[in-house]
């Protein structure tokens, strides 16, 4: 049953990613996905991709030069990747990036603030850990959440398959979910 979830639930991911999708579609595939625990999640680097809901977000991370996430262990979280033009990962603190300009700067300020990465970089960048993963109960399902230290955001997921996760951000105050994926 869990290899036919998981070719289904990848099969699905791939066709919501390929034509776009509303967010209703996301939530549906989501609730049918099994839950991983935090026990059961794949430490080191994931490399985060967008699913377009038409929610204010999508786009910005990707234009950004977001990566994706890193999980080192439970307590041991960071949570924004970005990647510079050289292609060098380096850990953001989350409580440095202006998620509240999402949707109200366009995709082309975003992108020349990425070409800033050089100069911004030693000002975002950190060697802490500024999440943790804990076993959350969403929407009926217990399953690995991130928990941000300083922000109210939880990142909830759920597994697609062996090598991908498919995740909600849940912000405080955001009418819209914006959902994600992350490979290994």
């Amino acid at each position: 049953m869990a290899a036919e979830t998981s070719v289904t639930g990848t099969a699905e991911l791939a066709a919501l990613q390929t034509g776009g999708c509303t967010t209703e579609q996301a939530w549906a595939l989501f609730d049918r996905l099994p839950g991983i625990r935090v026990a059961e999640v794949t430490t080191g680097r994931w490399r985060g991709e967008e699913l377009d809901t038409g929610h204010p977000l999508d786009g910005v991370l990707v234009a950004s030069g977001w990566y994706g996430k890193q999980f080192d262990g439970p307590d041991s979280v960071h949570p924004l990747l970005f990647a510079d033009a050289a292609g060098t990962v380096f850990p953001v603190d989350p409580r440095r990036v202006p998620l509240s300009l999402a949707g109200k700067v366009p995709l082309s300020g975003v992108r020349m603030l990425r070409s800033m990465l050089p100069v911004l970089g030693p000002v975002l960048r950190t060697r802490n850990h500024t999440a943790r993963l804990r076993d959350v109960e969403f929407r009926g399902v217990v399953s690995a959440a991130m928990v941000y230290d300083h922000l109210p955001i939880i990142d909830h997921f759920r597994r697609v398959d062996a090598h991908t996760l498919f995740g909600v951000m849940d912000l405080r105050g955001m009418a819209e979910p914006y959902f994600f994926v992350l490979r290994r």
